[in-house]
C-alpha cells in the first residue's frame, strides 16, 4: 500500500520579507512545516545574504511559480568600490584590488547606459547555473574555475540613488535570470575602479511587494497556528501577468479534466490565459477561437 503523503492540502502564496542569512530553500522548508503543508515551492531564488520578497507557493499555486518567475523584479543594492571577491559581494574572498579611482554619480549613470535594454550577462561563479549538470556554486566550491556563457537580460531601469568616496546606492528592474551581483562587477570593470555588492534587497517581484510580507520571527511565531493560515494569498496572485477569461460550471468541469471548452473573449488567438470560475482558477491554457486548450489544471 502507498504512503500517504505527510502533510496538509494548502493552496496559495505566503510572502516572505527574508532576512540576511538564510537560503531560499531553508525559507521555503520552514513555511511549509509551519503551515504543516506538503508541498511549496519559491518563484525566485534570493541569495542567502539578500533580503527582501521571497514568493513562497504552496499545493495548486506551485502550478503558477513560471509566470511569477518570468515577471519583472525590482532590486536596491549599494556597490563597494575598490575591491572584486570570488562571489561578486561581501561574503567573499578578495580577488583584486582596484587603482583608487573613486567614480562621481555623473560618471556612474553614463556607464550605466550599457547595462539597460536588451544585455549579455555573465552569471558569477557563485551561482545557480548549471554547467555539465552541476550547480556553479558547488562547483566553485571546490575550486573549479568556470568559463561561464553570458546570457541575455533585459533591463528596464537601471539608476543611481547615491553615490559616495566608497560607494553607490542603485535600483534595478529587470526581467527574469538578471544576477545583480554581476551587474556590480562589471560597473566596476567599466569604470576601471572595481566593485562589488555590499548588500541586496529585492523590493517587489512580480505582484509580490516586500512591504506586504511576512517578516520572519513573526512566521516563527505563528507556527501551526490557525493565524498564519488566514495569511496564505490566493493562488490566483500567481496569475496576475496572464489575461483572465471567465467560464460557466460546464465549461469548468470538462476544464478540469483536461478539455478544451468554451470560454469568455477577452484574449487574442494563441494567447496563455486562465479560466475561472466565480474567480476561482480552473487551469492555464492556450486561447483558440473562443476554446481553452488546457495545458495545467487546478485541483483543490
Amino acid at each position: 500500500m502507498p504512503r500517504r503523503k505527510r502533510g496538509r492540502d494548502t493552496h496559495g502564496w505566503i510572502v516572505v520579507d527574508k532576512p540576511a542569512g538564510v537560503t531560499s530553500t531553508s525559507v521555503v522548508g520552514r513555511v511549509r512545516w509551519a503551515l504543516d503543508a506538503r508541498k511549496a515551492g519559491h518563484a525566485g531564488t534570493l541569495d542567502p545574504d539578500a533580503t527582501g520578497v521571497l514568493a513562497v507557493a504552496l499545493g495548486e499555486a506551485t502550478k503558477t511559480v513560471p509566470y511569477v518567475t518570468d515577471a519583472a523584479k525590482c532590486y536596491r543594492f549599494r556597490v563597494t568600490w575598490g575591491a572584486e571577491t570570488t562571489t561578486d559581494d561581501a561574503s567573499g574572498e578578495l580577488v583584486r584590488q582596484g587603482d583608487g579611482t573613486v567614480p562621481d554619480a555623473a560618471a556612474i549613470d553614463a556607464a550605466l547606459a550599457a547595462f539597460r535594454g536588451d544585455i549579455e550577462q555573465v552569471p558569477p561563479q557563485v551561482s545557480a547555473v548549471k554547467v555539465d549538470g552541476e550547480r556553479a556554486y558547488d562547483l566553485a566550491r571546490e575550486g573549479v574555475a568556470m568559463d561561464l556563457a553570458a546570457r541575455p537580460l533585459h533591463v528596464e531601469r537601471l539608476e543611481v540613488l547615491s553615490a559616495d568616496t566608497t560607494g553607490a546606492e542603485l535600483k534595478m528592474v529587470c526581467g527574469k535570470g538578471g544576477y545583480v551581483r554581476s551587474i556590480a562587477r562589471d560597473l566596476g570593470r567599466a569604470l576601471g575602479c572595481l566593485g562589488h555588492v555590499a548588500w541586496l534587497r529585492r523590493t517587489w517581484s512580480g505582484p509580490f511587494r516586500a512591504e506586504d510580507g511576512l517578516a520572519w520571527d513573526r512566521i516563527e511565531a505563528l507556527a501551526r497556528r490557525p493565524e498564519l493560515d488566514a495569511l496564505v494569498q490566493p493562488l490566483e496572485l500567481g496569475l496576475a501577468g496572464l489575461p483572465m477569461l471567465s467560464v460557466k460550471a460546464e465549461a469548468a468541469a470538462r476544464l478540469r479534466h483536461g478539455n478544451p471548452a468554451e470560454v469568455a473573449f477577452g484574449a487574442g488567438f494563441g494567447e496563455t490565459c486562465w479560466a475561472a470560475l466565480d474567480g476561482q482558477a480552473v487551469a492555464i491554457g492556450t486561447y483558440r477561437a473562443g476554446r481553452l486548450y488546457p495545458t495545467k489544471v487546478f485541483v483543490r
